[in-house]
């Protein structure tokens, strides 16, 4: 397994959890607007070592989902503001820029410290 991207929340806003029902959740990184920091949480802004792909997995501490496709701007907004939207529906065409795809499963519990990788195997 190589490690394409990892990080770890640092925050949480106190409205992050609003679109757990929709199956998606936001990153943001330090520069978060302040109008967005309560829906977001919070992670470094940090590189990837590779291009974010479908095939991919995404790990949430130790639960694995793929990648099933990735918006245009999904690479950039994530290494330079660390934001973007992850949302669990299993869509294998991004409708939206900024949203990475994953499998149609339960989105797990995010808590402070849980850990984000995405991996190639």
């Amino acid at each position: 397994m190589k490690t394409i991207y990892e990080n770890t929340i640092k925050s949480i806003g106190i409205a992050a959890n609003s679109f757990l029902e929709d199956k998606m959740f936001i990153l943001f990184g330090d520069g978060a607007p302040q109008e967005l920091k309560d829906f977001c949480y919070n992670i470094e802004v940090v590189d990837a070592a590779e291009e974010i792909k479908a095939g991919q997995k995404l790990y949430i501490n130790n639960d694995a989902f793929e990648i099933t496709s990735v918006g245009d701007v999904v690479q950039r907004n994530l290494t330079t503001l660390g934001h973007i939207t992850l949302r669990f529906d299993g869509s294998t065409s991004p409708e939206l820029p900024g949203t990475l795809y994953l499998e149609n499963k339960d989105v797990p519990s995010m808590d402070l410290g849980t850990e984000l990788k995405i991996v190639s195997e």
